[in-house]
């Protein structure tokens, strides 16, 4: 009986706190989203107010109509997809390669792979950017794509998802006289849903949400992508900026990754579960 009260107190204490981080989580872009619909007058009111008085689409017209919103969203797009794309593919062949080859070195070269995770980012920026700059990729489409195509952690992610994969299914391709490219294709990629959804996820959000690489790389407004853009929209605007055309970018900026993410939101469990990753 004392157990039973205990296992039921626990349960409500447990309810309590997800409910209460839910709240934390959600209220600010709930903030974000009502306040893109209202005047700059509302915004500014004293106390604040929760719901619109008076809804108003003004922040969306101007934003798509005054300003070069939509380059920069095709911008963002653009440098998303294809990094996406890019790792979900060739960081599936190296972890293909490292989990299921035998090859000479093969170990050092997964080991370079794991110390590459162990380097922050900004330790290779300026390096990166001198290497960009003497390719003369400044301010390019290349310049902002290139040196995310294969990343460390994508390679390590697809390694732990591909070695639980059985080598009878690989054995039994290579039988029937398939060639390594074929059994990646046909047999390691169809069974690797949900790791490539979790790949393609946390990859699409990091490169969406990717502020200081194109901040540097991108020197003129045609190459801006989503976040650039709103920084730069909002440290140039006189005396009092205008809150409501902010969280109206804001709000188109989160709306792809909530899509994305509601889209293959059962794979990405699935991969976050069967990759080793706790």
């Amino acid at each position: 009986m004392l157990n039973t009260k205990r296992s039921a107190t626990s349960g409500w204490l447990l309810y309590t706190v997800v409910t209460l981080g839910f709240i934390a989580v959600v209220t600010p872009f709930v903030w974000m989203i009502l306040g893109s619909f209202k005047n700059p007058g509302e915004l500014l009111q004293v106390p604040p107010t929760w719901w619109p008085k008076a809804w108003t689409l003004d922040n969306y017209r101007t934003l798509f109509t005054k300003q070069s919103f939509p380059r920069y969203f095709l911008n963002s797009v653009i440098v998303a997809v294809v990094v996406t794309a890019a790792n979900v593919t060739f960081c599936s062949m190296v972890g293909y390669a490292l989990a299921k080859l035998h090859f000479r070195g093969k170990k050092m070269v997964f080991g370079l792979v794991m110390g590459t995770l162990m380097v922050p980012g900004m330790v290779t920026l300026v390096p990166l950017f001198v290497l960009v700059a003497n390719l003369g990729l400044v301010d390019t489409y290349p310049g902002l794509i290139l040196p995310f195509l294969v990343t460390p952690f994508g390679v390590f992610l697809m390694r732990q998802f591909i070695i639980e994969l059985p080598d009878d299914l690989l054995d039994a391709g290579r039988i029937d006289g398939a060639s390594e490219l074929r059994i990646f294709r046909q047999i390691i990629l169809p069974l690797c849903g949900p790791g490539v959804a979790t790949l393609g996820i946390l990859t699409f959000l990091g490169q969406w949400n990717n502020f200081l690489w194109p901040l540097v790389v991108a020197q003129t407004q045609d190459h801006y992508t989503l976040p650039v853009a709103l920084a730069l929209f909002s440290k140039n605007q006189q005396v009092t900026p205008n809150y409501g055309l902010l969280l109206a970018g804001a709000t188109v900026v989160v709306i792809p990754v909530l899509v994305v993410f509601l889209i293959f939101q059962r794979r990405f469990i699935e991969g976050i579960a069967t990759t080793g990753i706790k």
